[in-house]
This record gives C-alpha cells, structure tokens and sequence, in this order.
C-alpha cells in the first residue's frame, strides 16, 4: 500500500493488475482490506485495479474537525484519480461507496465510463430502510472491535453462509479488524451518506450503469436497486439468489462474469 496527498487527505490506496483502469469505492467504515481478496485478484487479472481507503476510514489521513459530505467523497475520488494520471475509468461503488459512484458520475461525467452500483441506495427521504433490529445492530458500539466485527459480518452475509463456510468468515473478521474506523469518523461518514440524496438526478446518468444487489441483502434492502435501476436511463439489474449484502463473495463466480461482461461491452 502507498499513500499519495490529495487534498486535505493523505489517502492510503493500492493498484493491482494492468490494462484499463477500474476503480473500487468502498463502503461506510470499510476500508481496502474490506474487499475479497479473491473477487480483487480476478478483477486484477482483466484490469488496472485502484482501491484505496475514503476519508475518514482504514489509513487514509483525514483531518479531525469539520463534516463530511456526499460530493466531499466524490470530489476526493476523482482528485485521486488525477494525482495517479487516471482519466478515465470502469467504476464500482459497493454500498455507500455506491452513492459516492453515483455523485461522481454526476460530478464528473467525463471520468466514469462504465458504472457498477453494488448493493447501494439513492440517499435521501427516497431510501428504503433496513429494520429497526437491523439499524440497532449497525448503530451498536458495544464489545469493542471484536463485536463490531462479529455484528458486520452478520450484517454482510446470511447465517447460513457463514455456518457454511467458517474459514471465510474468520478470514472477514481478520480483514475487518484492519485499521478499524473511529466511531467520530463513522459518524461523519453515515450522515454524509444519507443526508443527501442523488433521486432527483439519477436520469442525468448517461453512461452505461448495472446495478446489482442480493436477494437477502438485510442491510440495504433490494428494493434501493430497484429503484436505482428504474431511474437511471438504459440500467441493467441483477439480482443474486440467496445472497445477502456482499454478493460478491456469495456469489462470486457469477457476480464475475456479470461484472467482466458488462465492461467488456
């Protein structure tokens, strides 16, 4: 991992692969070690892959004071990809980092060109939100980094995955436990996150955009796709079976090709 100044931010971030650039946003309090290393390491092997941690998480260096905002992430992604000599690129936001690919498309049309929007919502009052179970578990501080990571990754995949597949799941919690956020900066990245929406501006997306979620996603609910995708001129939707919100683990082979195949149109 490397660090490079973009900003007010020392952004920690990673390029794997060759070929045409694909930039990975992740999501709220995750940062790179979030990803599956096996779903990088096959993207890597057809593209130039960037990951790197948003402000506020994992190792990048955020200053303490002031809030965040939805065009603040935006803003700080494409910054990075000026400073790394990327133009243009494939996008794909994972969950909050699904808003900051739509505000960055919004933003900046002429750096996106191919858009993935993974398991993501729109923002704003036009949100379909989780249960109030499903919030408690998300807003809970209780047990330190150990239950946070016990409650995200049942958050981030259903039981029955992770009964099925222990290694994994120890593997999760291992990644999960990485540079872990500061419950100041979580709070400041979930209100950026919601505060403001992309609703009103979603047909201004011009680009080619799949927009792909798990049926048991119980975190951010299916029907926040299926909004996205009736509003966004010309989206695509799919829909993994029996997996939750990180169906590109779940399902990996076929979110894959999915994923391949639409870029390579």
């Amino acid at each position: 991992m490397k660090f490079i100044e973009a900003g007010d931010l020392q952004v920690c971030y990673e390029l794997k692969g060759s070929g045409y650039p694909l930039v990975m946003i992740m999501g709220f309090s995750g940062n790179m070690d979030w990803w599956d290393v096996e779903f990088i390491e096959a993207l890597a092997a057809e593209y130039r892959v960037l990951v790197f941690d948003n402000r506020g998480a994992g190792r990048t260096v955020t200053p303490p004071e002031g809030d965040f905002t939805l065009d603040m992430f935006a803003a700080d992604t494409a910054l990075l990809m000026d400073r790394l000599g990327i133009d243009r690129a494939n996008v794909f936001g994972f969950s909050m980092g699904g808003i900051i690919a739509q505000a960055l498309a919004l933003r900046n049309p002429e750096k996106v060109n191919r858009l993935v929007l993974a398991g993501t919502f729109c923002g704003g009052r036009e949100t379909v939100m989780p249960s109030p179970e499903v919030s408690k578990m998300l807003m809970d501080t209780g047990g330190g980094i150990e239950g946070m990571c016990a409650r995200t990754l049942r958050l981030m995949f259903p039981e029955r995955f992770i009964a099925e597949n222990p290694g994994f799941a120890e593997g999760f919690i291992t990644r999960c436990k990485s540079a872990p956020i500061t419950a100041h900066n979580a709070g400041r990245q979930l209100v950026a996150s919601m505060k403001t929406g992309t609703w009103q501006r979603l047909p201004e997306i011009k680009i080619p955009v799949l927009v792909a979620t798990g049926t048991e996603d119980i975190l951010i609910s299916p029907e926040n796709s299926r909004i996205l995708a009736g509003r966004i001129p010309g989206a695509e939707l799919v829909e993994y079976a029996d997996s939750g919100h990180c169906f590109m683990s779940t399902a990996r082979e076929k979110c894959l090709k999915d994923i391949i195949d639409f870029f390579n149109r």
